[in-house]
């Protein structure tokens, strides 16, 4: 690569030959110097988010990597999962697991994250519409683990149908995040786990654990960086009337004169005229979200052979304790008939 010194004359060199008109200074040369590096490191930090969803650009994304690069612990103190921020819609999502698992083995959880993923559309970046794509994130308790691909069986295999999942970083392998991809395949989302086995573990103990999970349709409506997405219900900056549409931006002119202009984004539809008469946060366009973000909450015990060889010790003693004192009642019973009782 030429050192930037060199694109810096370049830019330097073509300032000149514009005369001067409309021409960045050096100082405004090197500041657009540092934003180019500032984008050069962002785009290698995304090269990872660019692998992932270079197969799916023309659908509504959903991505558990902007989480991963913008939060250490994907869960807050408050037991919110952080993608929530950037879906502000809320929808449900459905999880299944067993209640129980034995130590060192492998099992499967359940995330559906339903939606009519075949009818509906959201609006992409440039304003047209496309399907859905879906992630999903859960976070383990600490000793539970991603299944390895070695140990993995062909049934259950067959039932994950190619969907990878991803440890969300070397500090928590606990946590895994799978997506983004397409809703209509992996509307069911099969996730194989590794129990943790507390005889080769001392910090593992046996008994119930909780699992935190979540799952995202669609795009979100607010950017990691805190920008606006055009997934959004745009409203009226204030009380007055419509003055002038101009494209996407809406002029409205307030009763002491004040004319301001709200920008909306492409994908939704506006839905007033002009001369109508709005109030704040009235809507000014349609709402094109069909996504939204959902978590759940479950719980698994992990069990421990010999409290369950106890428990049926116990129960088997009852049950003879109990038989026995049946059995002696009637004897006690017949005696007394014997007897004339």
């Amino acid at each position: 690569m030429e050192p930037e010194s060199y694109y810096r004359d370049h830019l330097v060199a073509c300032r000149a030959q514009l005369n001067g008109v409309d021409a960045p200074t050096p100082e405004e040369t090197d500041k657009h110097m540092e934003g180019i590096q500032a984008f050069a490191k962002q785009a290698l930090a995304g090269a990872s988010a660019a692998m992932l969803f270079t197969s799916s650009m023309e659908a509504a994304v959903a991505y558990p990597i902007f989480a991963q690069q913008n939060y250490a612990n994907p869960r807050e103190y408050t037991g919110k999962i952080v993608c929530a921020n950037c879906h502000l819609a809320s929808k449900t999502i459905d999880v299944k697991l067993p209640q129980a698992v034995l130590p060192d083995t492998i099992f499967k959880m359940e995330i559906e994250v339903p939606a009519k993923y075949a009818k509906r559309r959201q609006p992409l970046a440039d304003g047209s519409k496309g399907p859905m794509n879906i992630g999903a994130i859960a976070v383990m308790p600490e000793g539970w683990k991603l299944a390895p691909k070695d140990r993995l069986p062909k049934p259950l295999k067959k039932e994950m149908k190619g969907l990878a999942w991803a440890p969300y970083s070397k500090e928590y392998p606990n946590i895994v995040v799978a997506g983004p991809v397409p809703g209509e395949t992996y509307e069911k989302m099969v996730l194989p786990v590794l129990s943790p086995d507390p005889n080769t573990d001392d910090k593992i103990l046996f008994g119930k654990g909780i699992f935190y999970f979540g799952g995202n349709r669609g795009r979100g409506q607010v950017y990691p960086e805190g920008n606006q997405s055009n997934n959004n219900q745009f409203m009226a900056a204030a009380t007055g009337t419509i003055s002038a549409i101009d494209g996407l931006k809406v002029s409205i002119t307030t009763p002491s004169g004040e004319v301001k202009t709200q920008e909306c984004l492409v994908g939704a539809d506006i839905v007033v005229q002009v001369g109508d008469e709005v109030t704040k946060d009235e809507p000014l366009t349609t709402n094109p979200n069909v996504g939204g973000f959902g978590q759940e909450e479950k719980e698994c015990v992990l069990q421990d052979m010999n409290r369950v060889y106890a428990y049926c010790a116990f129960a088997f003693s009852c049950f003879i304790a109990q038989l026995s004192f049946v059995l002696k009642k009637k004897q006690f019973e017949k005696v007394q008939l014997a007897e004339g009782f």
